[in-house]
């Protein structure tokens, strides 16, 4: 099967023209294209799926705190966004190739980060916290879309090994406006890369509305460019993973690139230097928090007596673990002088850098004794 969708939403923030199998209620529903997809999941996955949400969302919490406290520069929060995350993650073969923002915490759990990989790069102690070749994860992109060049790259490079993983990008509405992602969809395209693009439609762009990026909805754009395209419910983890799996077996059976569009909402601050209220209203975000992924997953489990208040403790005490966990990394973390931002910049003596190391090391010494340098 070869999706194209062509839905009937006249505006990009039309959310009832999606495809999904949960309702905000935790009503299963049936969905011709996606049903195929998830004949398998019985409820041990669904628990699994919810286990997986309920922890990155105490991540997500945590990261919170500890910025909050001093601990972190910056945190970018996903809550509302797990849905997407874990679905489209769990979807995906470990020896696929990943190349997300900024904001996927839910991503890099289910690939197998460890709790202290949250946190270096956000205390500034590492250039990444992770090694990208034990999780097939690269380092997380600042820059807006240029994750999705680097993963049409890798999958050209897949195409000329002859091997069969997929690489996969995420990123949000706003990044849709960036040149990088139209360029990278007119290369994957051209070359019928196997890559899969995942845009977390979450409706802000920091401050600006998805309206800004486009008057339409912005799944419709793909087949543009040739690459077919489906617009799901992102709050729905079952039917996220449904449509990851028909993206993922598009690309990897040589039919070219395929792209989704995870309608969903930013429940929190675009990070934690932001300040939401400023430009969006209380209703809204009510309006979308009745739309939850991890209550709509919960209700369908109690629908279906797969959800018990043992069950609950559990994920809730694994979850506490984890993050008890990632704070002891943090907190754990050894911080380098200073100077050591200059560390491992070339493999070899520069002579440049060692002028600014000269450098930076005097203006160190301006502080006083509280303050070593260590050329």
């Amino acid at each position: 099967m070869t999706y194209t969708w062509t839905g009937t939403a006249d505006t990009a923030t039309d959310i009832d023209d999606v495809a999904r199998l949960l309702t905000a209620r935790g009503e299963r529903i049936p969905h011709p294209d996606l049903d195929p997809w998830v004949r398998d999941v019985d409820a041990d996955m669904l628990r699994m799926l919810y286990r997986d949400m309920t922890i990155v969302r105490r991540i997500d919490t945590e990261g919170v705190a500890l910025q909050r406290q001093g601990q972190l520069g910056l945190w970018a929060p996903c809550q509302g966004q797990e849905g997407v995350q874990v679905g489209t993650a769990r979807a995906l073969r470990q020896d696929d190739f990943v190349f997300p923002s900024y904001r996927e915490a839910g991503v890099l759990y289910v690939r197998g980060a460890r709790p202290g990989d949250f946190t270096l790069t956000w205390r500034g102690e590492e250039h990444s916290s992770f090694d990208p070749y034990e999780l097939n994860v690269a380092t997380p992109q600042i820059i807006i879309g240029a994750q999705t060049l680097h993963a049409v790259g890798y999958a050209m490079g897949i195409q000329r090994d002859g091997d069969d993983q997929v690489a996969a990008a995420y990123f949000g509405d706003g990044a849709t406006s960036q040149g990088d992602v139209n360029e990278a969809m007119v290369f994957a395209s051209s070359f019928q890369a196997p890559v899969v693009f995942v845009c977390s439609n979450n409706q802000w762009a920091i401050s600006e509305p998805v309206t800004v990026q486009g008057k339409f909805p912005i799944a419709g754009r793909a087949p543009g460019f040739g690459i077919p395209s489906l617009r799901i419910d992102g709050n729905d983890v079952l039917g996220s993973l449904a449509a990851m799996r028909w993206a993922l077996d598009h690309a990897r059976s040589g039919k070219g690139p395929a792209f989704i569009e995870a309608v969903t909402y930013r429940m929190g601050p675009h990070t934690t230097s932001d300040d939401p209220t400023r430009y969006r209203d209380k209703d809204e975000v009510e309006r979308w928090r009745a739309r939850d992924p991890l209550t709509r997953l919960e209700a369908h489990l109690r629908s279906i007596d797969a959800f018990d208040e043992d069950f609950a403790r559990d994920v809730s005490e694994a979850a506490d673990r984890f993050a008890a966990d990632m704070r002891a990394a943090c907190l754990a973390s050894p911080s380098r002088e200073p100077i050591g931002v200059l560390d491992h910049v070339y493999a070899e003596p520069h002579a440049g850098l060692d002028e600014q190391r000269a450098q930076f090391a005097a203006y160190l010494d301006g502080f006083g004794d509280d303050q070593e340098a260590k050329p």
